[in-house]
């Protein structure tokens, strides 16, 4: 409700509205009693023309109130989700990398698409309506008792009934939908991994297997909604046994005492049936709509759950800057993903403005999680990481992540152009700034052949490239956004030896002057660099140059012979 405060018109105008409903519908039985006694029995055919007009006039006041509610209702509910949406993706946004790491992508989509969508439902045909069919429920009753008490009090005997079975209905339904919505998510999460996926599948047969599951997860999220059919099978035919019950007794008991002393009048019976439906039907409607209001509940909790989850990176950092001088420190840093257990333990090293470092290393040495630190894309536990004698924690994220180029070793691209996949829509970056860029890394002529050069789309992913072409791009991504500290993680492991010597051509010229540090697998293409740190375990075990390291015999020079002899075997 606090996001329908921007669009405090459209609410009133619902509101007045529903009032407004409920108050032509109880003068529809107020005017055929009268046209009934008044006028059909006594054969005034003037007078019953008359109210036949305004009986047709009062339709169609209800009909307009109706497109109004209807309109306005659905209008704010869709504004409301919009303005939710843009506020849970912009929150999403800025969340640590952890959260990411241990969320299904699958189950967040699932919230920011579908469960915001059933929101929407809440206002267009949920609470509005709920109140619309009370007020409805409320004038009826007193419409009722003024017309007639004991016709009234007849009707008002089966309603008890009819709420108690309500009641009982809807907490049933919010456990049921609970199961649904979890259901879809799984569905959700199921299908997206194993359409990313779908390559592993095929390559090592496992359609069967997959297929399997997929049956098992899906009969899981059928009996979830059966159990809901189940749920509105047995209420909706008490729902309708209930109102026919009513109106037997009213046409029993009125037409009783009509016979005998003329009490109650014919006009008062036929009100009375129509008011009894007017009664009975919102409060079944209700339970209807309950449905729909529980749903949208459950997913407003899953969605405001993922809003009111503290998981946004902290940026208390106040310092900014144009560019950095490029002087990095680690100083006694420790790490853990997981606490209690440690990936970076203790480690201290100095970079120069200017230097090439490489950090060399056997899998899960730590070499990665150095660059996932100094991005802050988590907080260390113990020590301080500075760039030119600053904490990086001192500057602000925006700042500090804008001066530190990034090519991983699996790179991602959008469904979009190969321009924008460069420049990921930074203005300030031109086409021939990119041109220019690509020609110096030996990628122009490749993209120039490609339908629409630069305006070729690479589709989700980048399928439409290979694995080099992919690194290419990225790494002319990195080249054009002219970066204080170029960071080069495994970017030359997955590709083929021509593609890595036109980066390693490129990798002379852009890391020239610049602070440049280079995550590395295979040794040979690290030997120019100004200093190698050796990772082991979290620690760092040597550090000095190619040739100072091969004449320790350590073990960086065991690395390097185990792979000098591979190659050689190869």
């Amino acid at each position: 409700m606090t996001y329908a405060k921007a669009y405090k018109k459209q609410f009133t105008i619902s509101v007045i509205s529903v009032l407004l409903l409920a108050i032509f519908a109880a003068i529809r039985p107020i005017l055929l009693k009268q046209i009934i006694d008044d006028y059909i029995v006594n054969r005034e055919a003037q007078q019953l023309l008359f109210f036949a007009v305004l009986m047709l006039i009062v339709l169609t006041i209800e009909v307009i109130f109706q497109f109004f509610f209807i309109y306005f209702a659905n209008w704010l509910g869709q504004n409301i989700i919009k303005d939710i949406r843009t506020q849970i993706f912009k929150h999403l946004l800025h969340f640590k990398m952890q959260y990411f790491n241990n969320s299904s992508v699958g189950k967040l989509v699932t919230r920011v698409v579908s469960d915001i969508e059933t929101i929407a439902s809440v206002f267009g045909q949920g609470l509005f309506m709920i109140i619309s069919d009370l007020l409805k429920m409320l004038i009826i009753a007193m419409v009722m008792l003024w017309m007639n008490w004991q016709l009234a009090l007849i009707v008002f005997a089966i309603l008890p009934i009819l709420i108690f079975a309500t009641k009982i209905f809807q907490k049933a339904m919010k456990s049921a939908f609970q199961e649904v919505r979890t259901e879809v998510s799984n569905l959700n999460s199921f299908i997206q991994e194993r359409l990313t996926g779908m390559r592993i599948i095929q390559l090592f047969t496992r359609e069967k297997i997959e297929y399997d599951k997929f049956k098992a997860i899906n009969n899981k999220h059928k009996k979830a909604w059966i159990r809901t059919v189940w749920y509105n099978s047995v209420f909706f035919p008490i729902a309708e046994l209930l109102p026919s019950i009513a109106i037997g007794l009213v046409v029993w008991y009125g037409g009783l005492n009509a016979a005998i002393d003329s009490s109650i009048s014919a006009g008062e019976i036929i009100s009375f049936i129509m008011m009894n439906n007017m009664l009975f039907r919102p409060l079944r409607q209700i339970a209807d709509k309950f449905n729909t209001l529980q749903m949208g509940m459950v997913a407003a909790e899953r969605v405001f759950k993922i809003m009111d989850s503290n998981q946004t990176e902290t940026d208390s950092g106040e310092k900014i800057t144009t560019s950095f001088v490029g002087n990095i420190s680690f100083k006694n840093v420790y790490f853990s993903y997981i606490k209690g257990e440690e990936v970076v333990k203790g480690i201290s090293f100095n970079i120069q403005a200017g230097d090439t470092v490489a950090i060399v290393g056997a899998t899960g040495a730590g070499k990665s999680t150095i660059i996932n630190l100094l991005n802050r894309f988590y907080n260390i536990d113990q020590g301080e990481i500075c760039i030119d004698g600053i904490a990086i924690s001192n500057y602000t994220l925006h700042e500090l992540r804008n001066q530190i180029a990034v090519v991983l070793q699996d790179v991602f691209l959008f469904s979009d152009t190969i321009y924008n996949n460069i420049t990921l829509k930074n203005e300030a970056i031109t086409l021939d700034e990119v041109k220019v860029a690509a020609k110096e890394i030996g990628i122009h002529d490749f993209i120039m052949s490609l339908p629409n050069n630069y305006n070729y789309n690479v589709k989700e992913r980048g399928v439409m490239l290979s694995v080099g072409q992919r690194q290419l791009i990225a790494f002319l991504r990195a080249s054009v956004s002219k970066p204080s500290i170029l960071i080069l993680d495994e970017a030359t492991s997955s590709i083929d030896s021509q593609s890595e010597k036109l980066i390693q051509k490129a990798t002379e010229k852009i890391t020239k002057n610049r602070t440049s540090i280079i995550i590395a697998h295979r040794l040979a293409t690290i030997k120019k660099a100004d200093k190698i740190i050796v990772m082991d375990e979290g620690k760092i075990v040597e550090q000095g140059t190619h040739k100072e390291l091969l004449d320790r015999k350590g073990y960086y020079s065991k690395l390097y012979n185990i792979q000098f002899i591979q190659k050689k075997a190869s």
